[in-house]
Parts: C-alpha cells; sequence; structure tokens
C-alpha cells in the first residue's frame, strides 16, 4: 500500500512548514464551541480592525508630511473615528515611492508609549491631496485611562518571557524588551514585548508580552519564518539536483597552512550590497548560533555531494536578490543592502527552512519527505520574501495577518521560480513524489494536498488545504498559528486566478505595492483585498482589466465587498 505524505506535524511552526506551538495562556477552543459564520465570510472592517478608506473630494494641501497628515485625520475626525489625532499619533515615516505618491505613517500612542501593531497612513497622490487613508486605530485605547507606569522592570520581564518559552542558556542574539500598550482579548495592557530568540532542536523567534505590573504572561507567539582579505572569483558547482551552477565567489590565502589560497560562498560582486554569505552548520543544531562556518573550498568547484546544498543556497540567494532588486528596485532585504546570509546542513535529518529574522537556515531532509531545502529557488524566495516583510508592512506571525506573511513568501516563491504555480517541487524525496506528493503547497490547486490529522476538525471536513473562504480552518492559536500555512493557500489561489489573467509581471508589481506600502501588521484578508485593488488602480488605472482581474481572484475565493 502506497504511505499517504502529509505535512508532518512535528515540523516547526512560523518556518517553511507548520508545525507545533508552546501553550499560551490562551487555552484551545474547541471546535464545537466556536461559531462558524465569524471566520467564514469577510465582512468590512470596524473600528478595531484595519481599514483602508479611499478619498473622494480630499482638499490638497500644501505639503505632504505630519502636519499636514494629522490636520487631514483631525478635520475628518468622525469618518476615522480618531478623536485626538494630535495626542494619539505619534513617530512618523515619511516615503515617496516612484509613481510620485507620498505615505506618512502614524504611529497610535498612548501617553508616549507606542500601541502594539496599530499605525495610521496617510496616503497622497502627486499633488498632495490626501487620496486614501489606512491602517489599524484602536478607538478603546484612545477613550481609556491607562496608566504607563510600569512597576516590573526591563529585565524582570526578560526573565518571565525566557522561562515561559523553555529558552536555553544561549541565545541567538540579547533578548530586547520594549513597552508597549497590548490591546488583547478586550483588555488594554501595559506590557513588555520581549524578543527572545534561540536555536537548537526546535528553534525560536519568539514575541512575549508580559505585564507590566503583575508579571503575567498576557499572550506569546514564535514568529520563525520557518572584508579586506577576500578578492573577488568566479566559481562553478553542482546543486542537490544536478544543476551546473556558475557562482560568484571570494578566495583568500591561509597564512597559517603555508600562503594556501581557500575559496569562499562569499559574493561581493554586487555594488551597494554588503554581500552574500553561505555557511555551513556541519549538521550541528547550533546551540552555539548562527550563522556558523563559512563555506569554503580548496578550489573554486563546489562538486561534492557535501557542497551541493551550499551551492543551491549560494547561487539561489543571488537570484532572488536580483529578483526584487531588478523587478522592483529593492537593494536586499532590507532595501538598504543588507547582507544576505543563508545556512546549510543545520541539525541532522531536518524537515524544515526558516527566516529567523536575521538569516535563512536550511536543513538536510531525512531523505524520505524532502532532500536538502536549499535545492529549491522558490524555496530561498519564500524565506528572504519573509525577510522583505519584517522590513516592510511587519505582517504579525499569527491568525489572520499571519496567512498574508506566508502567502505572500510563496506568492513570491512562485514568481521567483517562474515556471510553475508549485511551491517546492524540487525538494521533495522520491518517495514522496512515488506517493503523489509532488509539492508541498499549489496556488492552482491548494485542494490536491491534505493538511495534517490535528487540523481536520476545525474545517469543513475534507482535510483538505482550503481554496475558498468555505473551506476556511478556524484554528485556535496553538495549532500553526492560527492556521498561517493552512489558511494562506485562500490568499495563494486568489493570487494565481488574478495571475492567469494579467500574468506573473504584473501581479508581482501589485503585491509588491500592497506589501510594502499598504499592508499593516495587523492586515486580515478584507484589507488585504481592500489593498491589492487599491495598488492594482495606483499602477494600472481604476477601471483597468488589471483592476478587474484583482477584484475577480477575491471574489473567486469567497473574500468579497
Amino acid at each position: 500500500m502506497k504511505k499517504k505524505y502529509v505535512i508532518p506535524v512535528a515540523a516547526l511552526s512560523s518556518a517553511l512548514l507548520m508545525g507545533t506551538i508552546a501553550p499560551t495562556k490562551t487555552s484551545a477552543i474547541s471546535p464545537q464551541a466556536q461559531t462558524e459564520v465569524q471566520q467564514k465570510k469577510i465582512h468590512k472592517a470596524n473600528e478595531n480592525k484595519p481599514f483602508f478608506v479611499k478619498e473622494k473630494q480630499a482638499e490638497k494641501q500644501s505639503a505632504a508630511n505630519e502636519k499636514a497628515a494629522k490636520a487631514h485625520l483631525n478635520k475628518n475626525k468622525t469618518k476615522f473615528k480618531i478623536d485626538h489625532p494630535e495626542e494619539s499619533l505619534g513617530s512618523t515615516v515619511v516615503t515617496k515611492d516612484d509613481l510620485g505618491m507620498t505615505h506618512v505613517k502614524l504611529q497610535q500612542e498612548k501617553n508616549g508609549v507606542p500601541v502594539e501593531g496599530h499605525e495610521v497612513v496617510v496616503h497622497y497622490n502627486s499633488d498632495n491631496r490626501p487620496q486614501s487613508v489606512s491602517g489599524h486605530f484602536n478607538q478603546s485605547v484612545e477613550d481609556e485611562e491607562i496608566s504607563v507606569a510600569a512597576s516590573l522592570s526591563e529585565g524582570e520581564s526578560i526573565k518571565i518571557a525566557r522561562k515561559a518559552v523553555k529558552a536555553p542558556e544561549q541565545l541567538v542574539t540579547s533578548p530586547s524588551s520594549d513597552l508597549v500598550i497590548y490591546p488583547f482579548n478586550d483588555q488594554n495592557h501595559l506590557a513588555y514585548k520581549v524578543n527572545v530568540n534561540f536555536l537548537g532542536e526546535n528553534p525560536g523567534n519568539w514575541f512575549v508580552y508580559v505585564d507590566a505590573n503583575s508579571g503575567e504572561v498576557v499572550d506569546q507567539y514564535n514568529a520563525l519564518m520557518h572584508a579586506k582579505d577576500y578578492k573577488s572569483a568566479k566559481g562553478s558547482g553542482l546543486g542537490v539536483l544536478g544543476g551546473h551552477r556558475l557562482l560568484h565567489i571570494t578566495h583568500k590565502k591561509d597564512k597559517a597552512i603555508s600562503n594556501q589560497t581557500n575559496f569562499f560562498l562569499y559574493d561581493n560582486s554586487h555594488e551597494d550590497l554588503e554581500g552574500i554569505f553561505t555557511y555551513d552548520l556541519k549538521n550541528q543544531w547550533a546551540y552555539g548560533g548562527l550563522p556558523g562556518e563559512l563555506f569554503h573550498s580548496e578550489d573554486a568547484s563546489f562538486k561534492s555531494d557535501y557542497e551541493r546544498p551550499a551551492v543551491d543556497a549560494h547561487y539561489n540567494s543571488e537570484a532572488v536578490y536580483e529578483y526584487f532588486l531588478e523587478e522592483h528596485g529593492r537593494n536586499s532585504i532590507d532595501g538598504e543592502g543588507m547582507a544576505i546570509k543563508s545556512t546549510v546542513h543545520y541539525g541532522e535529518d531536518y524537515n524544515n527552512a526558516f527566516w529567523n529574522g536575521e538569516q535563512m537556515t536550511y536543513g538536510d531532509g531525512d531523505g524520505e519527505f524532502f532532500v536538502p531545502l536549499s535545492a529549491g529557488l522558490d524555496v530561498a524566495a519564500h524565506e528572504m520574501t519573509h525577510g522583505v516583510t519584517t522590513h516592510s508592512a511587519g505582517l504579525k506571525y499569527r491568525n489572520q495577518s499571519g496567512a498574508l506573511n506566508e502567502a505572500f513568501s510563496d506568492i513570491f516563491g512562485a514568481l521567483v521560480d517562474e515556471e510553475d504555480w508549485e511551491v517546492g517541487e524540487d525538494i521533495m524525496a522520491d518517495a514522496a513524489k512515488a506517493s503523489g506528493r509532488t509539492s508541498l503547497r499549489s496556488l492552482s490547486n491548494p485542494s490536491k494536498y491534505p493538511v495534517g490529522d490535528d487540523y481536520v476538525p476545525y474545517g469543513d471536513g475534507s482535510g483538505m488545504y482550503p481554496s475558498h473562504m468555505d473551506e476556511y480552518y478556524d484554528l485556535p492559536i496553538e495549532l500553526d498559528n492560527g492556521g498561517v500555512h493552512i489558511n494562506s493557500s485562500i490568499i495563494n489561489h486568489a493570487a494565481y486566478i488574478t495571475g492567469e489573467q494579467i500574468g506573473k509581471e504584473k501581479l508581482g508589481q501589485i503585491h509588491y505595492r500592497a506589501l510594502t506600502v499598504y499592508l499593516t501588521p495587523d492586515s486580515d484578508f478584507s484589507h488585504a483585498r481592500e489593498v491589492l485593488i487599491q495598488s492594482t488602480i495606483d499602477l494600472y488605472g481604476e477601471n483597468s482589466e488589471e483592476a478587474q482581474a484583482t477584484a475577480d481572484g477575491f471574489d473567486q475565493v469567497g473574500i468579497t465587498e
């Protein structure tokens, strides 16, 4: 009898695959007790949801800046339900895009403390006329009296957070702790937002919200998204699947070994980029931290079986970098030329790849379900797009915002690896393919693959990936961070429907604009529909075929006006 392959339940959440989540203060809700209609259909946003408002007859302003944006919001306070913009909106980021539009982003604050995940953006056309306003503003925070005096120290909050997520002694970076207002479960908490990042067999990039007075862990989730001496050179290698790769590498002499020249998977050939680096963890679990040892050889040819995963990681990183640079004018993950780092040979038989907030990391697979995961160009694009999202929309890695985070990574994976609408087709092992599991996920036909057994009771009973809101999985946060890897397939399918009508190039332009201009940390599916349509209008016009195709994609998956 053929073996049926489903996503391994033990695989990591917030990486390429779904997996287990450490317990939180919120207990799991039984499927029977959940209200089916709440998540089955998308409704217009209320005052505590992300919003998008088009301005039809807004007055032209003398400038597009913080002062003008707050004046516009103050004049229209009833419409936006922001009573005191001057007091409630603080730190500002102003950006101008290549269409001549200016975007003024304002952080919601309470007595100088930022409100987590809440910001308002005023979008101006080239004539300094407000064209739209989007974001997420919490009225209850504005109305409520909230003391911002914390009785707990930052150090104490870090100790509590480390204990909550069972963090090991050694961490990737020193934990950070920032005071925020955190609206959660109808309460507005003064809390420390603590980030704890660690590696090992179960790595994590945890965000833990610790009440700044009681010390209670309010909420937590894992956001792991699953040199002068070097001289430029050109090398070659073989990838995991046998493909010949031309590589940009470097070389330098090792004075400790009779001036022997070593060749490194370090690409410094790109102007204004800090470099592309590929590291070797030598099948360790990185308890001492990433990235590992810079991958090197005694000659410029990397062709052994052990070297092949590194060859693909290095080659694919450059390919994804060049895609974002050439198609979208983005210089690396942060848009400012940050170094692109990848680590291969993570752990033993590790069936995952992840973005930990700083770099990509690839396991070798177990040979039964996966081959080394660096073999997939779309996998590299998926992980690097998580980095782009971190440095742009900042979509929270839970529930619908997390599903959008995963979907945008899958979509750009399919755009960079443009041959098909599958994700992960090059990393499936022979045994998995023989059983019918020929890719990890499908944008064109999500329901061709099953989800894990733990998730079936929360869906429509089919046990397959959803392609329509009628098939939505209403998952608790303990399972796949609320369905980030599962419900993302609905957004994936909407993109596929649109892409088939307008082509992948335009689809990429639309999604990149939405990701970097309009989406906010708490965006949900309804908000995504609105801002993707607006991005299409910005690029191609209000009554364009492209705008209709974008709307049609969402209509066909049940995300309607």
